[in-house]
C-alpha cells in the first residue's frame, strides 16, 4: 500500500510575508567603526567625452579663427558664414530649425552637466576603508562569481544566478530535492555570511527566490 502524500507547504501572501520560494534576507551588515573612512565611489576620468568636446572645440575654433583671418587679409569669408548669417538674420526664434537646435543643444548640455555631477564606474562597489590611505574597489562580476560559488555549496542548489547590483544582491536559484523554504533559508544565511565577508563599504539588500527545475519534454 502506498504512503499518503505529503501535502506541500503553503503560505499565504498578504503583502508583508513571502511565499515558498521567495525570500528577501534580513542579515545585519558589517558594523562600520566610526573611526574608518568613508567608502567613496572612484570618479571616472571621462576621458573619451571630455576629448571627443575638445575635439568639436578645436576645430570650430580653428576655421572660425582661419576664416576671420582671411576676412582681415582682404579675402571673402567662407561661404558656410555667410549662409549662417543669413539664417540667423531670417530665421525666428519659433522657426522648427532653430527650436530642434536649441533643443540638441541643451540635450548635449545636460548630459555634460550629468557626466560632471555623477562619478561613473558602476561597475565598481568600494570596499570598506580601513586605512585612510588606501582604498580598494571589488569589481561587480567578481562579487557575483564569489556569491554564486557559496550558494553552489549549499545542498540541494543545482543551479544559481546571482546579479550583483550597487545596493541590491539578486539571486535565483533552482533546487531539485530538499524543501524549498530550506534551501532558501540556507542560501539567506550563507549569502548573508557571504557579503559581509567581501568587506563592501555599503553592504547590498539580499534577495534570494528559489524554485523547482522546469519538466523537461
Amino acid at each position: 500500500m502506498s504512503e499518503p502524500t505529503r501535502p506541500i507547504p503553503v503560505v499565504e501572501r498578504d503583502g508583508s510575508s513571502l511565499d515558498q520560494s521567495a525570500s528577501a534576507a534580513s542579515y545585519e551588515p558589517h558594523p562600520t567603526l566610526e573611526s574608518e573612512p568613508k567608502a567613496s565611489r572612484f570618479w571616472s576620468g571621462r576621458r573619451v567625452p571630455a576629448a571627443l568636446v575638445a575635439l568639436v572645440i578645436l576645430a570650430a575654433a580653428g576655421l572660425l579663427l582661419y576664416d576671420v583671418a582671411a576676412v582681415r587679409a582682404g579675402r571673402a569669408s567662407m561661404q558656410w558664414r555667410q549662409t549662417l548669417a543669413d539664417e540667423l538674420s531670417t530665421r525666428t526664434l519659433d522657426d522648427t530649425a532653430v527650436l530642434v537646435g536649441a533643443g540638441v543643444a541643451a540635450a548635449l548640455g545636460l548630459w555634460l552637466i550629468l557626466l560632471a555631477a555623477t562619478p561613473g564606474l558602476r561597475a565598481l562597489l568600494p570596499m570598506r576603508r580601513t586605512h585612510s590611505e588606501v582604498r580598494a574597489v571589488l569589481h561587480r562580476d567578481a562579487a557575483a562569481m564569489v556569491l554564486r560559488d557559496r550558494a553552489m555549496e549549499v545542498s540541494g542548489v543545482q543551479s544559481v544566478r546571482v546579479r550583483m547590483k550597487r545596493s541590491k544582491v539578486d539571486v535565483r536559484a533552482l533546487s531539485h530535492f530538499r524543501e524549498l523554504d530550506d534551501v532558501r533559508a540556507d542560501l539567506d544565511a550563507t549569502l548573508g555570511d557571504g557579503i559581509k565577508e567581501l568587506g563592501l563599504g555599503k553592504a547590498p539588500g539580499l534577495s534570494v527566490r528559489v524554485a523547482r527545475p522546469g519538466k523537461k519534454g
